[in-house]
């Protein structure tokens, strides 16, 4: 059997041939980066260098790369730890100003400190193409500015892989000396990612959607920044988050960081080419397919380069989901699933869609290794699959 096409590099990119030799080659050295030891220095060493390595790729300070986990340990970090040090600075810091477009990592934390926190949270919807406009987050932060602990807005949506303006958003938020985090776990590698330019207080970035570890993450945390911190044991790191350092991972970490910047040009050009192929050949093959977000040919500022997000009316998700993993192309959809019961796509209705559109949606997400023949593979494999799903949905009475 032929290797599948896998389209679903937004969950998980294949690691790069020399982040796997990075890492081996620390999984072959011993060493705890806390022991004052011969070995336990050599480590530290390995840590300290891939910090100022990810630093400077990254345009922040080495001092504000804090290791974690990934992702979502570090969103959790962000919103758990900022909302809590505010609220103990000034108790009437109750309220989060947050996009309605975020991954859940940043949706879950949220709404557990409505539920166990007394916070209160006012939603930044976005407008029809994904975007979070600067001028909605200043009237969702004027309603109450005395009140507001923190906003988050991600960098780019890892769904319909809109690309928000971060900077105008964090100039805004600025005003009002409040803390702005970004998620920009899906922005790395494929846009401009200048974080001394931005202005941002906490950036979440994680390893494995650009060719890292599973596994190994980043908060970047500006200096004047002290999120209470979730776990207590030995504050490792900038005693904001504690648990022995994985050397291995860090080393790959670093890798992959350093060459998603240096490569994001290039890079970014190869994947719209590809995006933009895969989608002009599905809508041509089936004119009622649309395109979910803000998209033009060639565009790799206001979309990620390697995001297609398709809606496909008169089927279901899942079904096409299954349909195209049985004809060798892996990919997602638009929903969400939530104890086993899929659910529409929050980011699509956040942006205006109805259930059933964003019932009806895949979500095609590009990477290093993609090639001409993972576009041949879906689109060969679509139109059957479209036409089975909607005969499935036709048969079940929920055509329409």
């Amino acid at each position: 059997m032929s290797e599948p096409a896998y389209l679903d590099h937004a969950a998980t990119t294949p690691a790069l041939p020399e982040v796997v030799e990075a890492v081996v080659a620390q999984l072959r050295r011993v060493g705890n980066a806390s022991s004052l030891h011969t070995s336990g220095r050599a480590a530290r060493r390995v840590v300290e260098e891939s910090r100022e390595d990810i630093a400077e790729a990254l345009g922040c300070r080495p001092s504000e790369v804090v290791f974690t986990s990934g992702g979502t340990e570090s969103d959790n970090m962000a919103i758990k730890g900022s909302y809590w040090a505010r609220r103990q600075a000034d108790p009437s810091r109750t309220r989060l100003v947050v996009s309605g477009l975020e991954h859940h990592a940043v949706l879950d934390p949220v709404l557990h400190l409505v539920k166990h926190d007394g916070a209160e949270v006012t939603w930044v919807e976005p407008d029809g193409d994904g975007v979070v406009r600067p001028e909605a987050v200043r009237s969702a932060i004027e309603q109450d500015p005395g009140s507001v602990a923190l906003v988050s807005v991600m960098w780019a949506n890892n769904e319909v892989g809109t690309v928000q303006p971060v900077a105008a958003i964090a100039e805004v938020v600025r005003e009002y000396g409040v803390p702005f985090h970004t998620d920009a776990v899906q922005a790395l590698g494929q846009v401009r990612l200048p974080l001394g330019e931005v202005g941002a207080d906490l950036v979440t970035l994680t390893g494995h959607k650009v060719g890292g570890p599973l596994g190994v993450g980043v908060l970047v945390a500006g200096r004047d920044q002290r999120p209470v911190p979730l776990t207590h044991g030995g504050g490792q790191e900038r005693q904001i988050r504690s648990g022995t350092l994985d050397v291995p991972g860090i080393a790959g970490l670093a890798v992959a960081v350093r060459h998603a910047v240096d490569h994001q040009a290039e890079h970014a050009a190869r994947l719209a080419r590809l995006r933009d192929r895969l989608i002009t050949s599905a809508l041509a093959a089936d004119p009622t397919m649309a395109v979910s977000g803000w998209w033009q040919p060639g565009d790799v500022t206001h979309r990620l380069a390697g995001n297609a997000h398709l809606r496909v009316p008169g089927c279901d998700g899942d079904s096409l989901l299954y349909l195209l993993d049985a004809a060798g192309v892996q990919c997602s959809t638009g929903s969400a699933c939530q104890a086993g019961v899929p659910q529409p796509s929050h980011v699509l209705l956040a942006m205006g869609l109805s259930e059933d559109e964003a019932r009806g949606s895949l979500r095609l997400t590009l990477g290093h290794s993609s090639t001409e023949a993972d576009v041949d593979s879906f689109l060969a494999a679509l139109p059957p699959a479209v036409e089975r799903a909607r005969r499935a949905r036709h048969a079940t009475g929920r055509a329409g």
